[in-house]
């Protein structure tokens, strides 16, 4: 018999796959900051009709209950194949990770996941991390807890830290998030000269809500230049930007997405969207009918929104440093001035550690301040190893 205080169940039909998606409700009962995402968004990850990494790889998840019954901690464990033999080791995920505060459940959780990816060839599990896009539920928060989250960014308690590195992993990469205040900061005077002194040869637009398939091959082509050197990060298929602009299309104010160009070619881009947590919260995780055209009136008719999200920034590397992107945010801060009674801030997410360029780059160009800060962790296997954090962006590694 075992002399644990907690068992674990694997999700396998959709009364245990609401048991997993209800307990963080049930857990952040009466937080003021965190904010309930959509039920949809975190089944959908779990989809194999919706998620193609399915098609290279497994997940799984488990439920802990304590003694009496009542569920107590989640945990997901995941690979595909192509990124996980990006690395020097095979390296899987665990994700979606929450629990009451005992180091004793979040070990049983952690240990489930490492066995787990064990059995299937993997020498090493980043954490908490997304079976999925990286700019979603990715990393811990380890700073800014008094602070909403974005949408489909993480929110958890303080104690998170202690049970992860307890437990052995180690920092492999920090994620920052800066924000910019509409009415509590000037612009840096110094992008409007260093925009200035581009030729015309350089131009910003906005994007064309008529064009949308033209506009994700221009983003397409800058993010395989601008992020793309980055290891775990493929390359963006023609494909997969089409079905993003998509996605995206119902939320977008195209007055807040930018793209840059030199005589015609792509160079750079700012795509910010308002972010979805400032109206979603009052759901509590629904998303039909009523709740999605709720979501459309507060957006596009009491534009209700106050809070602007980027999502990713990128100027091509061959353009760093020649005013590209002073040339933006000046364009930027026009418009914010003309729409100061409805976005009070802008938030920029998921700047990691490993890319200093662009951290001097928001907080010179942009005027942001740190705001929060997420941390990805490592955990090897053979304790013996030695540990290496993410190499820094554009900078390979000596084998």
């Amino acid at each position: 018999m075992s002399d644990n205080k907690y068992t674990l169940r694997e999700v396998t039909d959709k009364q245990l796959e609401r048991e997993f998606i209800d307990l963080p409700k049930r857990l952040y009962k009466g937080n003021p900051y965190w904010v309930c995402p959509l039920d949809d968004d975190i089944l959908g990850v779990f989809d194999k009709s919706k998620n193609k990494l399915y098609n290279d790889g497994e997940a799984i998840r488990w439920i802990a209950y304590d003694r009496n019954g009542e569920v107590v901690g989640r945990i997901a464990a995941f690979y595909d194949n192509e990124h996980a033999y990006s690395y020097e080791q095979p390296t899987g995920g665990c994700g979606f990770f929450e629990a009451i505060n005992d180091q004793e459940l979040a070990n049983q959780l952690f240990d489930a996941a490492r066995l787990w990816l064990v059995s299937r060839g993997m020498e090493a599990m980043d954490g908490p991390i997304n079976f999925g896009q990286r700019r979603d539920w990715w990393g811990l928060l380890v700073e800014g807890y008094e602070f909403q989250p974005l949408y489909k960014n993480p929110y958890n308690p303080p104690y998170y830290k202690e049970l992860f590195e307890n437990y052995g992993f180690r920092n492999y990469f920090n994620q920052n998030s800066y924000i910019w205040r509409v009415n509590a900061s000037e612009a840096n005077k110094s992008i409007f000269a260093r925009a200035g002194r581009l030729d015309a040869s350089y131009h910003v637009e906005n994007i064309d809500m008529n064009r949308l398939e033209e506009a994700a091959e221009d983003f397409r082509v800058i993010y395989n230049k601008a992020w793309a050197l980055f290891s775990g990060v493929k390359p963006m298929t023609r494909e997969e930007a089409i079905e993003m602009v998509r996605e995206m299309k119902p939320i977008i104010d195209p007055r807040i997405i930018f793209f840059a160009y030199f005589n015609e070619e792509p160079i750079g881009f700012f795509i910010t969207v308002p972010d979805l947590n400032r109206l979603i919260g009052k759901f509590n995780g629904k998303f039909g009918l009523w709740q999605k055209l709720r979501l459309l009136w507060d957006l596009k008719v009491r534009k209700s929104c106050d809070r602007i999200f980027g999502i990713i920034f990128g100027i091509a590397p061959e353009f760093h440093g020649r005013g590209v992107e002073s040339a933006i945010m000046v364009k930027y801060y026009e418009f914010l001035e003309m729409t100061k009674n409805q976005y009070k801030s802008m938030e920029l997410a998921w700047i990691g550690d490993f890319n200093p360029v662009m951290n001097r780059m928001i907080e010179t160009y942009v005027c942001a301040t740190k705001h929060k800060m997420h941390t990805t962790y490592r955990y090897l296997f053979d304790r013996e190893k030695e540990f290496k954090r993410c190499p820094r962006l554009g900078v390979k590694r000596r084998e």
